[in-house]
């Protein structure tokens, strides 16, 4: 890979490749997952809508919906990133972009930045299918795009690395199973982590989807159970250290090469 002067035509070329990838089959990055997320409210504001207050002045839906948005973030990126990266392995054809004058940094951004761009479109479209169900002002939309982006590349980023490690596709499936969905689904999304007993509400204290969420949750409803900015500062952090680590795998060509 080129490792001199930033070229923007190639960065641009493999990001609008990347970008229409997806959006040339719909139903299936977008329309899928917001039904799977819609599904989700179904039954909870059949079930607990009336009947929980997670904050006060807060019902359990207000509550719910930002992170299942979230949810669906992180998903949608970590899946673009990590199928398109290792289906170009399983074919062969991740060696014509090694090929391509193109550096490291420039391969992770175009691939990063349409996984962002998934992960945003599929949460927008979420968040106005929700309103259906509930009624969900936006306190603060600079916080909630600011965790939305940073949500997209940061899975975007362990999407990437879940593909250049993966040799076969019950590998990605098994990143994805042990990895991004223990860390999701006990972040928060469903709960109040100050509703958890002694150990279990000190451990997700560890885990960076938590921060992630949680400042999201924020930027809709103005409450949350982290300091914002120890939320964002958290979230910034993780994405420099999975972004450092995924540049090393690149530029050492690790599986990607050979």
């Amino acid at each position: 890979m080129n490792t001199n002067l930033i070229n923007w035509r190639g960065f641009y070329t493999l990001f609008a490749k990347e970008v229409w990838r997806f959006l040339k089959v719909t139903t299936q990055t977008v329309l899928t997952p917001m039904v799977t997320v819609l599904l989700y409210l179904v039954v909870f504001a059949s079930v607990l809508s009336e009947q929980v207050e997670v904050y006060a002045g807060v019902g359990y839906l207000a509550f719910l919906v930002p992170g299942l948005i979230m949810l669906s973030v992180v998903q949608n990126a970590f899946s673009n990133t990590s199928s398109s990266l290792f289906q170009a392995k399983q074919n062969g054809n991740v060696l014509f972009v090694l090929l391509a004058p193109l550096s490291s940094a420039e391969f992770y951004w175009a691939y990063v930045g349409a996984a962002t761009v998934r992960g945003v479109l599929v949460g927008l479209c979420v968040w106005l299918a929700a309103l259906v169900f509930v009624r969900l002002p936006v306190e603060h939309p600079g916080i909630v795009l600011a965790f939305g982006v940073l949500g997209g590349a940061l899975l975007g980023a362990l999407g990437l690395i879940a593909a250049i490690w993966a040799d076969k596709w019950d590998h990605i499936s098994a990143f994805q199973n042990f990895v991004i969905l223990p860390l999701s689904f006990l972040s928060g999304v469903f709960y109040s982590i100050n509703q958890l007993p002694g150990i279990w509400a000190q451990l997700s204290w560890y885990n960076p989807f938590f921060y992630l969420i949680d400042g999201f949750r924020y930027g809709f409803i103005g409450v949350s159970d982290a300091n914002v900015s120890l939320s964002l500062f958290i979230t910034l952090l993780s994405l420099l250290v999975v972004s450092v680590f995924c540049l090393r795998l690149l530029n050492s060509g690790y599986k990607l090469r050979s």
